[in-house]
């Protein structure tokens, strides 16, 4: 049990060190198991560090993109030369769909169900259907105990059965589909336990029950469960998290060991009596005593500012930043302005633009969400899986081709009555035109401009072994007129352009990475993997995709009861004590 700062990271990282020095445990006998792609990468950093490149065939990755690596390699086996399916819904070229892909999937089951969407918003549906999943509650098992949840249920079922159609899962099902395939199929689990005798777990207070019960499967086999965590760091109950699978681990391993971590190597000790203050507030806790090391006795006290409104708070922030560079006691990347929902921002931002000085927004939707970048790569999910009809009708007529709304309704009808997926008729238009069975549903010029957009796609999935990504994006962008659409002679258009080049300039870092990986890496960038490393530029986040992140200087705006603690928790003592 580790306080805020008390080198968690270094302690895990040491124990890797210990178990193939000290020990002699093989590097891929070893599993570490973290939250976000930044922290992953940062403990290989440090794992790099201590051993040069003697760490081959360490497992260290996110739960989403192990559990994606496990699925792929499992699937690509299902039912190949005799061997029996291992029973997923999905081959191994699956996409990962990310939330936007997920509402459209949504918004589709409650078309196709009659539910009216404004009542039963997508994105609501959305939240309850994951929140299930993440207590391994699978449709079938869904309650029923009122017609709001009756919806949900059939939307739910619904769901699922498109998302195989489209041979893709959502992140939660990354981590449902691999603890199923491992309850169903114990030779499979007892292969991945063989393959690591020692399971190591970061951040463990943010796990749910799905996570908690993949570790506990994978453990199963050694008994060697480490984890790392603080019950006082939990703030992700929004999205599953239990911090009470730390009591749950001391009554599933009674012979568990707990070591406490109380030294604070990141903040002053008045910083920590504040926290400390704070935080003994909430009940059953295991009571830490953070001490700050010797040079970090006493410090700069906490500054409070009431202000009139939160114009006059950014304004407040602007201004003190300005102060502290003119003075040159920080540098501009020194600064980070927390607030508790991503709408606060607005008023800072403001603040930042009227005073003409840049800053730097945290959140994976500011760049992977734009048009432009959706639009690529819909193309290249396309590209890596014909079957992904959420890509398809996205980039069907972008730029415009003629295939208006009709003619996708009615491609999508078509579709269902043959039992195929849209890519199918497509691809089969651009194969045989007019000569195709599925021309006479469509007029001559929608048909023509169908076949045009399936032969451009087949060529495509012809040449995909032999292109790198990089290769891809410019054939797309060559092929489909995507280029001239985007690059239309405006301010705008060369903002929209050098977004597609900063996409491209991913790919180009790797030559060699595959386009299942560079489109996982895509689909399972978190909000604090875009916070940028060497931002020289204040920069702007929510608190939560502040977790784990150092500033020198650090305001956080709206501490206002309703927005900080949420209205939401009000209600909720759980929730109130994680506020």
């Amino acid at each position: 049990l580790a306080g805020p700062g008390s080198g968690k990271t270094r302690v895990l990282t040491h124990r890797i060190a210990y178990l193939i020095n000290a020990v002699g445990v093989p590097p891929w006998k070893i599993l570490a198991v973290t939250f976000t792609n930044k922290a992953a990468r940062e403990m290989k950093e440090r794992v790099t560090r201590l051993f040069g490149d003697d760490v081959r065939g360490l497992t260290i990755g996110t739960f989403h993109s192990i559990c994606a690596r496990w699925l792929r390699r499992e699937a690509a086996v299902q039912g190949r030369d005799g061997a029996p399916g291992v029973g997923l819904r999905v081959t191994g070229d699956f996409v990962i769909f990310d939330t936007g892909d997920q509402e459209e999937l949504v918004k589709q089951a409650l078309r196709e169900l009659n539910v009216d969407d404004k009542k039963n918003r997508p994105g609501s549906v959305l939240h309850r259907i994951s929140t299930a999943k993440n207590e391994l509650i699978g449709p079938e098992a869904y309650p029923s105990t009122s017609y709001a949840s009756e919806v949900v249920k059939r939307v739910y079922a619904r769901y699922q059965d498109l998302l195989a159609q489209n041979n893709a899962l959502d992140f939660d099902d990354l981590l449902l589909e691999t603890v199923r395939l491992f309850q169903n199929r114990p030779d499979v689990l007892a292969k991945y336990q063989r393959s690591f005798e020692h399971v190591l777990v970061d951040e463990f207070q943010d796990t749910n029950t799905v996570q908690y019960t993949l570790l506990k499967l994978v453990a199963a086999g050694s008994n060697n469960l480490y984890c790392v965590g603080d019950p006082d760091q939990s703030i992700y109950k929004w999205r599953g998290a239990d911090y009470r699978n730390v009591n749950k681990l001391r009554e599933d391993y009674p012979g568990l060991r707990t070591i406490l971590l109380e030294q604070n190597y990141r903040s002053t000790q008045l910083i920590l009596n504040a926290a400390m203050a704070v935080i003994d507030k909430h009940p059953g806790r295991t009571k830490k005593r953070l001490r700050a090391t010797d040079d970090k006795q006493g410090g700069m006290e906490i500054f409070v500012f009431e202000a009139y409104n939160e114009d006059e708070e950014a304004r407040f922030v602007i201004e003190t930043i300005q102060d502290l560079l003119r003075k040159r006691r920080y540098e501009a990347g020194d600064f980070a302005v927390m607030y508790r929902t991503n709408a606060q921002s607005r008023a800072v931002e403001d603040a930042f633009v009227r005073a003409s000085m840049p800053y730097k927004l945290v959140g994976a939707q500011r760049f992977y969400g734009r048009k432009e970048i959706k639009d690529l790569t819909g193309y290249l999910r396309l590209i890596h899986n014909p079957a992904d009809s959420v890509s398809l009708l996205r980039v069907i007529n972008v730029p415009t081709r003629g295939i208006g709304a009709k003619t996708i309704d009615q491609l999508q009808s078509v579709a269902a009555s043959a039992n195929l997926t849209p890519g199918d008729v497509v691809r089969d238009l651009g194969e045989s035109g007019p000569k195709s069975i599925f021309a006479g549903y469509f007029g001559n010029k929608a048909a023509a401009s169908i076949a045009n957009f399936g032969l451009m796609l087949n060529h495509w999935l012809a040449a995909r072994s032999e292109l790198s990504v990089v290769q891809l994006i410019d054939a797309v962008l060559d092929r489909t007129g995507l280029r001239e659409s985007i690059r239309d002679g405006s301010d705008e258009g060369d903002e929209r352009w050098a977004n597609v080049l900063e996409l491209r300039g991913v790919a180009a870092a790797e030559p060699d990475v595959t386009l299942a990986d560079f489109l996982q890496n895509v689909a399972l960038v978190s909000d604090q993997d875009t916070a940028p490393a060497d931002a020289q530029a204040p920069i702007l986040l929510t608190l939560h995709a502040a977790k784990g992140l150092e500033y020198p200087v650090v305001f956080i705006v709206g501490l206002d009861e309703g927005v900080l603690p949420h209205s939401r928790s009000f209600e909720d003592p759980e929730a109130m004590n994680e506020e």
